[in-house]
């Protein structure tokens, strides 16, 4: 179905967008709609002040996202909550816990603030406080700081709230949005995908946004035409077999986490902290990978645990390592008539231990001055098997072969993970920025593999990262 206007729901009412389907979300609601409530800060994601609720895909719910960077076309079918639709009726119990406990001074941050943790709310009734922190590390208040923010959402948790009903869409879902000079392809399976990608060479892929959207909401690019990724079924799979998962290109970084974290803990530290719930609920394993940025935080971890990596076109798919599809600075092996499929990533084996670690200026919602991923087989005392991958050291993010071949046919002693952090140490040349200079990264990417001896030997680590 093509149409001329974007339709969804906006505080429980259908709505329709007749502009651009590259607008962004923020945009169209103050400026358009003259709800003003959801702000307008950084424009980049970060700061969370343009945080609304959108209905999850499959209905079961609502996401906080960032409405800075994502656009119009995005939404088509779906609910949309801002914080003005939170008090329709009446105010709700966030807002008047903040009001009562003095949690607001200048206000500025406080409605991304309510919606975050009415998000948190309905799909959680008694978060945890580190939940309730994680909630809100996509969202900067530079007043009054957090504790009676947080204790405003414990004085909330304790009273129970129930979810807020994602409301249905009465209308057939929009392929194809033509309005106002831009046009939003929204194909719902790969055959789709193709046959609009070969009518439109030209135009931009776009997934969850998070990085090109950014560009959108500073107006320094514009989307005349694109195609967008997250409707297509064959890219939002899950599954499984014994020994792999299977994410499709388009799944959420969100998803990724729930099914991983218990499996894997030390990734689901890194994959809080390498975006806010607002990114991890629109960001997708596809985009992360075909950015092919040499500081982004999922190549390093997942080329360390094994993952392989499907590509697509219409001729037919081909899987190879991850390792492989980075060829040098944002160039890989994709073809232009491809997409990235699916990526598979192998789930623990007995006697591996897999550790991730992230160095930054900040410890949330920061761009790595070094990531570094080791996945060890042990047996017996001995290290069986080793692979080690680091991302902000290269052009690329990369395997260390001569460090993995230091601590194999070894025992975990710290002189085998100090002949490894020289190996580290030799094997890069890293640049000098504002970050860290190349003997910063150079002496901390090294220190990571004594930190995982020590780790392993049931030593103290001393060491923050």
């Amino acid at each position: 179905m093509t149409t001329n206007y974007t339709s969804f729901n906006l505080n429980g009412r259908p709505a329709a967008a007749e502009c651009r389907p590259d607008t962004t979300l923020l945009e169209w609601l103050r400026a358009h709609k003259r709800l003003t409530g959801t702000k307008e800060g950084c424009a980049e994601g970060d700061c969370g002040a343009c945080t609304i609720l959108l209905s999850k895909q499959d209905g079961s719910g609502f996401a906080a996202v960032n409405s800075c960077i994502i656009s119009i076309g995005q939404v088509e079918g779906r609910s949309i909550v801002t914080v003005e639709g939170l008090s329709a009726e009446k105010v709700h119990p966030i807002q008047d816990a903040m009001a009562q406990n003095g949690s607001s001074q200048c206000g500025f941050c406080t409605p991304g603030i309510v919606v975050s943790l009415a998000g948190l709310l309905s799909e959680n009734a008694d978060p945890s406080e580190s939940q309730i922190h994680d909630s809100l590390a996509g969202n900067l208040c530079r007043c009054t700081g957090y504790k009676p923010i947080v204790e405003a959402a414990k004085s909330v948790a304790k009273s129970g709230v129930t979810a807020i009903p994602p409301v249905e869409s009465k209308h057939a879902l929009a392929s194809l949005i033509n309005s106002s000079g831009g046009v939003f392809h929204r194909p719902a399976s790969l055959k789709d995908f193709f046959a609009a990608r070969a009518a439109n060479p030209q135009a931009i892929i776009v997934a969850g946004a998070t990085d090109l959207g950014v560009a959108l909401a500073e107006h320094e690019s514009a989307w005349p035409i694109a195609i967008w990724t997250g409707g297509v079924k064959e890219l939002r799979t899950i599954t499984e077999d014994e020994g792999h998962w299977h994410f499709g290109a388009a799944v959420t970084w969100t998803e990724i986490l729930e099914t991983t974290k218990n499996a894997y803990p030390s990734l689901a530290i890194l994959l809080r902290r390498f975006g806010s719930t607002q990114i991890r609920n629109m960001g997708t394993i596809g985009g992360n990978i075909g950015t092919a940025s040499p500081i982004g935080d999922g190549p390093p971890a997942l080329i360390a645990l094994g993952a392989a990596i499907t590509l697509a076109s219409d001729r037919g798919e081909h899987s190879m390592p991850l390792e492989d599809f980075f060829l040098d600075y944002r160039k890989t092996a994709l073809h232009e008539d491809e997409i990235i499929k699916s990526v598979t990533v192998p789930k623990p084996a007995p006697g591996q231990h897999f550790r991730v670690w992230k160095i930054s200026k900040r410890y949330d919602q920061d761009i790595s001055t070094v990531c570094g991923a080791f996945n060890l087989t042990i047996r017996d005392g001995m290290i069986a098997s080793a692979r080690i991958a680091f991302g902000g050291m290269a052009a690329t993010s990369r395997r260390v072969p001569t460090a993995e071949a230091a601590l194999i046919g070894k025992p975990v002693s710290d002189a085998a993970f100090a002949s490894a952090a020289d190996a580290i140490r030799a094997a890069f040349k890293p640049l000098s920025d504002w970050r860290g200079t190349s003997d910063y990264r150079s002496q901390v990417a090294g220190n990571l593999a004594i930190r995982l001896g020590a780790e392993l030997n049931g030593e103290p680590v001393e060491v923050m990262a």
